[in-house]
C-alpha cells in the first residue's frame, strides 16, 4: 500500500473579488481558483476525495492521514508560488501572463514546413524573423522528429542542423531554446547562443546532460514521455494518467535537483502526444491545473497534435489551426506559463484577447456602474 496525495484546483473565479477574496492565484499566473479536490490515492484508485474552499482547504489537510500530510502542505504552498522570471541572456520573459514559444524545426521530415527551413536557411531565418515580430518570446529550435516511428537521429547531423539556426536567431537577439535530448548537442547550441534545454526525455536519455545545464546554469524545461530509449511513445501504460504522469514529472524534477539544477530554473511539461491516447491526452488537459502542485512554470505543446486531427474528421497537420487555439486556450485558463505553437501571430492574438479579459474581471463590473 503506498498513499499519495494530490491537491487539484477544480474551482475557478474570475477575478478574487467574484469569490469575496476566497481564492488563490494559482501558480502567479492571471487565473484564480476557490476550490480544490483533496484526493488521496493508493497505486493510482481514489481512496479519499474531498472538497474545501481556501478558507476550510488547510484544515482538510490537517485530517489526512499523517503519511501524506506534508505532502499535500508543500502542494498547497506550491500552488500559490510565483515562479521567477526567466533570464535569457539581455531578455528577460516574465511568467505573470503566459508566453508564446514559437517552434522552428530543422528536420528533412518536418510536417510543419516539410524540411523547408532545413534545406533553405534564408527560410527559416525568415519564418524565425516572423515569429519575433508577431510576438513570439522564445524560439524552441529542434532538428530531431519525435514522432512516432521516427529514426533516431545521429547526433553530428543534429548538431548541423541546429546550430546555423540558433546563429541566426541569436544574431537576430532571441531568446533561444534547443529542443534535443544529447549532451553534445545541448553543450554546442549553449555555446552557439540557445538558452534553455528543452528535454522531451527529461534528460533520462543522455543523463550527462544534467552536467552540461547544471554547469551552464541554463533553465530546462523536463516533458513527460513513457519512453527513456529511441521511442519516447513506448510503454505508455498508465493506472491513473494525471496522477502517473503527476508522479514522474516529480521524478524528474528531484533527479535533475539531485544532480545540481536550481529548482527555480526547472520548467515541466506533461507532454501531451507521447506515449498516450487521445483519452489520456484529453484527461492530462482538463487536470493541468493539478500540476501548479508541483511548484513549477508549466508548458504545454500542443499545437498542431493529432489529437486535434483526431476530434476533427482527421484534419491534416496544416488545418489544426481552430484546433490549436481552442487548447492553447484551455491552457491559458489552467494557468499554464508558456504556449509551444506553431502558428504564432494568431496564438499571441488569441493570448492578447484572454488577457484583456482577465484584466477586465480584474474591475469589479458593479465599480464600472459607479
Amino acid at each position: 500500500m503506498e498513499e499519495k496525495v494530490y491537491v487539484q484546483p477544480i474551482g475557478f473565479a474570475a477575478s478574487p473579488q467574484a469569490a469575496n477574496g476566497d481564492a488563490i492565484r494559482l501558480g502567479g499566473s492571471m487565473v484564480y481558483a476557490s476550490h480544490f479536490a483533496l484526493i488521496v490515492a493508493d497505486n493510482g484508485a481514489v481512496v479519499s476525495r474531498d472538497l474545501h474552499g481556501v478558507s476550510t482547504c488547510l484544515g482538510g489537510i490537517s485530517e489526512l492521514p499523517e503519511a501524506v500530510r506534508e505532502d499535500a502542505e508543500k502542494q498547497w504552498e506550491a500552488l500559490q508560488s510565483t515562479p521567477a522570471d526567466l533570464i535569457l541572456g539581455e531578455r528577460t520573459i516574465r511568467l505573470d501572463q503566459p508566453q508564446i514559444m514559437g517552434i522552428l524545426n530543422v528536420t528533412p521530415d518536418s510536417f510543419s514546413d516539410d524540411g523547408e527551413f532545413l534545406e533553405r536557411p534564408e527560410a527559416g531565418q525568415a519564418h524565425a524573423s516572423a515569429m519575433l515580430e508577431a510576438g513570439a518570446a522564445i524560439i524552441d529550435i529542434g532538428g530531431e522528429s519525435t514522432r512516432p516511428g521516427a529514426a533516431a537521429t545521429w547526433e553530428g547531423d543534429e548538431k548541423e542542423r541546429v546550430l546555423p539556426a540558433i546563429e541566426y536567431c541569436a544574431a537576430m537577439g532571441a531568446a533561444i531554446s534547443v529542443d534535443t535530448r544529447r549532451a553534445g548537442v545541448l553543450e554546442a547550441a549553449l555555446e552557439a547562443g540557445a538558452h534553455i534545454a528543452n528535454d522531451v526525455s527529461a534528460m533520462r536519455y543522455d543523463p550527462r546532460s544534467y552536467g552540461v545545464a547544471a554547469g551552464s546554469g541554463c533553465p530546462v524545461i523536463l516533458m513527460h514521455a513513457p519512453g527513456s530509449g529511441d521511442d519516447l511513445h513506448e510503454g505508455g501504460n498508465y493506472t491513473n494518467v494525471v496522477f502517473d504522469v503527476f508522479d514522474a514529472l516529480r521524478e524528474y524534477r528531484d533527479a535533475a535537483v539531485e544532480a545540481g539544477i536550481a529548482a527555480e530554473k526547472i520548467i515541466l511539461d506533461p507532454g501531451i502526444g507521447f506515449g498516450k491516447t487521445l483519452a489520456e491526452n484529453l484527461a492530462l488537459i482538463n487536470a493541468l491545473p493539478l500540476f501548479h502542485a508541483l511548484g513549477h512554470p508549466l508548458m504545454l505543446g500542443v499545437s498542431r497534435k493529432r489529437m486535434i486531427g483526431a476530434l476533427s474528421h482527421e484534419a491534416g497537420a496544416h488545418e489544426r489551426l481552430g484546433g490549436s487555439v481552442a487548447l492553447a486556450t484551455l491552457g491559458m485558463n489552467a494557468g499554464v506559463h508558456i504556449l509551444r505553437v506553431h502558428d504564432v501571430a494568431e496564438s499571441v492574438q488569441a493570448r492578447n484577447v484572454w488577457r484583456g479579459t482577465r484584466d477586465a474581471a480584474l474591475t469589479d463590473f458593479a465599480d464600472l456602474a459607479d
